[in-house]
């Protein structure tokens, strides 16, 4: 199996998730999300690109996933799955994955407006001035925090301080300002959220989450129904993992592991339309 055989073969599983869903829906699809996220793959001997990475604490890959929500369903479609050396940035192949997937995507459905939603690790400048330069597209990407955004949080972290003081149950606030990093082109709207987080035994903790958009609704709303919904991607990844082992990866050479892992994909699409058929019944 050759590079070329795993870019085709990753074109047709993609393919035929797009093409399923536009025989099923129709011109029925008003918004399409794309969540894309990175999970880790444990190795054990000899496998090729397999490195030491710290955070997990063992060595490993570093697989890419994508998945497809049409308009508000429940489900989430996988349609690209990407194999990734052990000491991967969480920013690499993210850019040639929407390359490949946004013109599939709007191939289907033309009229359709994606929502691109990514975690604090794809917050490259890169992956932010691809997403703008894309059009009738939103984003959400979660972005760490800096001394820059802390002191443009102050006000929203005072007014939580207020709150739990005042006795209320929830100190939870939220704001937002207009900021641009150095490495960044523009300026562009950051969402704040300010929480304090009580543990038994220990000291009142605050916890400030950032999170950069180009959408215009509320920051309440952006981060408890647009942002925190990404969360429910990481099911389909523990089902990929538990129900059909797409993190057995234990071929010496780093393609065939690759094919381990498209075989695996081809078989979560088959039962995800073996469970779509089933709620029907």
């Amino acid at each position: 199996v050759t590079r070329h055989d795993l870019l085709n073969a990753g074109y047709a599983l993609a393919d035929c998730v797009l093409s399923r869903q536009r025989r099923r829906l129709g011109h029925r699809v008003r918004r399409i999300t794309l969540d894309i996220d990175v999970s880790h793959d444990p190795t054990h001997g000899q496998q090729q690109l397999s490195f030491f990475h710290g955070h997990y604490d063992t060595y490993c890959y570093l697989p890419l996933f994508a998945f497809l929500t049409f308009n508000n369903e429940p489900e989430q479609y996988l349609c690209a799955a990407l194999l990734r050396p052990g000491n991967a940035p969480d920013k690499r192949g993210v850019v040639p994955l929407l390359r490949r997937l946004l013109p599939m995507i709007r191939k289907r459905f033309p009229k359709t407006r994606i929502l691109v939603r990514l975690d604090g690790g794809f917050r490259a400048p890169e992956i932010l001035d691809f997403l703008d330069s894309q059009s009738r597209l939103d984003y959400v990407v979660g972005f760490a925090i800096n001394s820059v955004l802390e002191d443009m949080a102050f006000d929203v972290a005072c007014q939580s301080w207020a709150h739990y003081y005042a006795g209320d149950s929830s100190t939870k606030v939220y704001g937002e300002c207009d900021y641009m990093a150095r490495s960044w082109t523009c300026e562009r709207r950051v969402i704040i959220k300010s929480e304090l987080l009580e543990h038994p035994g220990r000291d009142v903790k605050e916890n400030l989450r950032f999170v950069v958009t180009n959408l215009k609704l509320s920051p309440r709303w952006l981060y408890e129904k647009v942002y925190c919904a990404r969360g429910d991607v990481e099911n389909r990844i523990k089902e990929l993992k538990g129900g059909l082992q797409i993190d057995r990866t234990s071929c010496s050479r780093f393609l065939a592991n690759q094919v381990r892992v498209l075989m695996s994909a081809a078989a979560y699409v088959l039962m995800q339309e073996l469970r779509l058929q089933l709620a029907r019944c």
